[in-house]
């Protein structure tokens, strides 16, 4: 789209938006007065997602089918929301990928793609939207961690490292961007219903496991957090466990 749009309009990006959590989180940022612009790397998702979310709330919202852990799609594609949007207000780091086994069964492949996907995927789109919320004057990430970021579970060692990795991130960037007027965050679920916990779980009986719409009320609370105020991560687990000590 062609000339610039207003800083004063408020720009939301989530990645992995096409479905499950980052679906729920774009759509309740558009309640919330956010224009979003989603990615996943399914084409028809997240073309259904933003059609759902413009349909529903009214907001504009954009799509574009993005593999994370490639940096110059990444690029290419923050260009593509600044110039249609608006400078991004806040980034929802949520695609990421699941695959469970034991550590000698999961092979280099997958390691890979993990990190790639689930941390690097993350540092990608903070390098290529950070200087749009330095633009704007403030801005906030949130991480959608896990909390496999906080603690070891077994056959999750990918997925462990990959959200440890994911939470010092967090704190790093919460420290180095505090000047430009950004906040950072993480937030950390345990078991969510979704279709990747289904397919890394299917054996797991879900009953009474959050919803991700659950999830997205924590990204919008986050969304509206007061800037006298910093909140690093936000553990979110099933009412019934037992918490992290």
């Amino acid at each position: 789209m062609a000339g610039e749009t207003s800083v004063s309009v408020r720009v939301a990006v989530v990645t992995g938006g096409g479905r499950g959590i980052g679906r729920a989180c774009a759509l309740a940022l558009a309640r919330e007065g956010f224009d979003i612009a989603l990615c996943s790397r399914s084409r028809d998702e997240a073309c259904q997602a933003a059609s759902d979310i413009g349909r529903e709330t009214g907001r504009r919202a954009v799509w574009e089918r993005v593999d994370v852990g490639n940096p110059e799609q990444v690029d290419a594609f923050a260009e593509r929301v600044r110039e249609t949007l608006g400078p991004v207000e806040l980034l929802v780091n949520n695609a990421g990928i699941a695959r469970f086994a034991p550590f000698l069964e999961l092979s280099r492949e997958i390691w890979k793609q993990t990190l790639e996907v689930n941390l690097l995927g993350a540092v990608y789109c903070c390098q290529a939207f950070v200087p749009q919320m330095i633009e704007r004057g403030h801005g906030r990430i949130i991480n959608i961690a896990s909390v496999t970021g906080l603690k070891a579970i077994p056959r999750q060692s990918a997925y462990t490292v990959s959200k440890h990795g994911l939470i010092g991130l967090t704190r790093s960037l919460a420290l180095e961007l505090r000047d430009y007027g950004i906040a950072v965050h993480a937030v950390c679920p345990g078991g969510v219903v979704t279709r990747m916990s289904e397919e890394a779980m299917p054996d797991r009986d879900k009953s009474g496991w959050p919803q991700p719409e659950d999830v997205a009320q924590a990204v919008v609370y986050l969304a509206g957090l007061s800037p006298r105020v910093a909140l690093d991560i936000l553990v979110l687990r099933r009412f019934g466990s037992e918490p992290l000590g």
